[in-house]
């Protein structure tokens, strides 16, 4: 099963951010054994361009729309057996312990 995996800054990090593992070594670990299939960091917010079409009219903001102190900051496309490994895979993510990690999987149309 596909996963998309957002990266997420939290509120409330880890008090001791130190014990988070090295994302260098996440990220070899992940792709050597085929679970990462990609991903990548995002450029902050003040950078993002919301579109929404609106009575036919194209309406453009700069920056995020919804205002939050949470951001996704990066993702990961993950290839995993099932849930259970999905999760296995995002405890160990660095963003873990200092952020948030959402799963989400990919609309199964047969489902």
């Amino acid at each position: 099963m596909k996963y998309l995996m957002f990266v997420c800054t939290d509120t409330e990090p880890d008090t001791d951010p130190t014990a988070a593992p090295d994302i260098e070594k996440w990220v070899a670990e992940r792709d050597a054994n085929g679970q990462r299939l990609m991903g990548d960091r995002l450029a902050p917010p003040t950078a993002a361009t919301t579109v929404r079409v609106r009575g036919g009219e194209l309406l453009l903001s700069d920056g995020p729309f919804a205002e939050t102190t949470e951001v996704i900051v990066g993702f990961d496309l993950l290839e995993c057996a099932d849930l259970d490994e999905a999760i296995d895979v995002a405890r160990s993510h660095p963003m873990a312990y200092a952020g948030r990690i959402e799963l989400r999987p990919f609309f199964d149309p047969n489902a």
